[in-house]
């Protein structure tokens, strides 16, 4: 008898530490999802479910940012910066990746310091090419006339 209660605890407790590991690596892969972006290619449609003959609802612009959240073959599901949530063909979403610009006005600066000199001004909703993420809250973009720079990662949508 004293076997069957020490295997059972130890059942229990290999059980309790997989469902640990599993919700740990769940946690770790939802986290690192939760940051991939796409941008849209050209104006393209969005729906409420990943069919032509689902319903439309909006037409999104060029450049603008998505966070992706699913990605099946021909679909992805998408948020916008409000939190809402559609469905876009895969086919429409740019190869480039582009955050938008979220404050009325930013500033664009030399280097990644607040301090820096501003290399150019943008305004909210402008549309500004991702080119890397400092690691340390500055994102270095590029403008489609060709300037580069860097902008506050709290400044932009997209990141």
């Amino acid at each position: 008898m004293p076997k069957f209660s020490t295997r059972c605890a130890a059942n229990k407790f290999a059980t309790l530490a997989m469902s640990f590991v599993l919700f740990g690596l769940l946690g770790a892969f939802s986290f690192a999802h939760a940051t991939d972006f796409v941008s849209v290619a050209s104006p393209a449609i969005l729906y409420d479910a990943p069919s032509l003959k689902a319903k439309k609802l909006f037409v999104a612009t060029r450049y603008l940012p998505l966070e992706q959240i699913v990605s099946l073959d021909n679909w992805v599901k998408v948020r916008d910066n409000s939190g809402e949530l559609f469905w876009i063909e895969k086919r429409a979403l740019s190869s480039k990746r582009f955050v938008m610009v979220s404050l009325a006005t930013a500033a664009v600066r030399e280097s990644p310091d607040s301090k820096s000199a501003v290399v150019f001004q943008v305004s909210q909703q402008l549309a500004l090419e991702w080119l890397e993420s400092t690691g340390n809250g500055w994102i270095k973009v590029r403008h489609l006339d060709g300037a580069t720079g860097y902008i506050n990662h709290t400044e932009v949508w997209g990141d």
